[in-house]
């Protein structure tokens, strides 16, 4: 089946296309949503209901020349899991308690100083337990900013806040990240038989 079909197929309600799109899309959009969420329950909630976002929306694909299929339903998905994360008033809400320090041409990549850790040996399962330790509000940035490579003014829009409170919120993210993989990666290796 070409693409533009399963596309025709999809917005007709056919089940074997949906399930079609859903194989070849699901591990992609699994680890965004663990990514973006703070444990693997409600991640599944993300993957399962931003399907059925991205199901409803793949009309509108037919009417954008300019993206691909592929980003199309990423940028769909990344869309539906920040509104997710957002709606959930009493975690989303949470005020950190470590503050940003202000500074001029301040850089926000993460990876910068590696002063306490060796990037290196980060293995993913400790990465990604450490990025869903964030507070909401900073795995949002972090994840937008960092991995996705979202412009902080289109992360502004996004989520409906200033250019300034994600700068804050990004450099949050990259102290607080930084602790959660020290403590994970000690708490690791302490695991590892002798």
């Amino acid at each position: 089946m070409s693409q533009a079909e399963l596309i025709s197929a999809c917005t007709k309600n056919d089940k074997t296309a949906k399930k079609q799109l859903f194989n070849e899309y699901c591990g992609k959009l699994a680890y965004i949503s663990l990514r973006y969420s703070k444990n693997s329950t409600q991640s599944e909630h993300i993957l399962l209901q931003g399907f059925a976002h991205i199901f409803s929306k793949l009309n509108q694909f037919k009417n954008q020349n300019a993206k691909t299929l592929n980003e199309f339903i990423k940028s769909e998905f990344i869309s539906f899991a920040v509104n997710f994360i957002k709606n959930i008033r009493n975690e989303y809400y949470v005020a950190s308690t470590i503050k940003a320090v202000e500074h001029r041409e301040r850089s926000y990549d993460l990876f910068l100083d590696s002063k306490f850790i060796d990037f290196k040996n980060i293995n993913q399962d400790v990465l990604l337990k450490s990025i869903q330790e964030l507070v909401p509000s900073q795995r949002l940035v972090f994840n937008l900013n960092i991995i996705d490579n979202y412009s902080l003014t289109a992360i502004s829009e996004l989520l409906d806040t200033s250019e300034q409170s994600i700068k804050a919120n990004l450099e949050k993210s990259r102290f607080n990240l930084q602790k959660n993989i020290e403590r994970n990666l000690k708490f690791s290796n302490d695991e590892q038989p002798v």
